[in-house]
């Protein structure tokens, strides 16, 4: 049963990032990946959110792992960042790839941390 929470969950996530992501990218005019760093720290808070919030095991199943797995991307947040330091951009590779762990940490503990004031509200 968990593999149902995940796989739905997972199958909405990767279409919003799809979704998100093609928007992002028609809207911008630059070679540094905005849609998908736009994508990874909005994903690291809505973690960080997911975490701090008493739900059940399948909500988490289907938000946190499926959902927000599929919607944020490893594999191309790595792509990206490679490509930026083919490309002989390596000062926008750099920025994109520290700032996108950075701002992914803080965005995850400000989740976790607007998490919480939600449950006190």
């Amino acid at each position: 049963m968990n593999f149902v929470f995940v796989g739905i969950g997972g199958a909405f996530g990767s279409l919003a990032r799809y979704q998100l992501g093609k928007v992002i990218s028609q809207k911008s005019a630059t070679t540094f990946p905005v849609g998908t760093f736009i994508i990874n720290i909005t994903g690291a808070i809505l973690l960080g959110m997911v975490s701090s919030l008493n739900i059940s095991k399948n909500m988490y199943l289907l938000l946190g792992d499926g959902f927000l797995g599929a919607y944020t991307t490893f594999s191309t947040f790595m792509y990206e960042g490679f490509n930026l330091f083919q490309e002989n951009e390596k000062l926008n590779a750099f920025i994109y790839i520290l700032g996108s762990l950075i701002l992914g940490i803080i965005g995850y503990i400000l989740g976790f941390w607007l998490g919480n004031l939600i449950k006190i509200i």
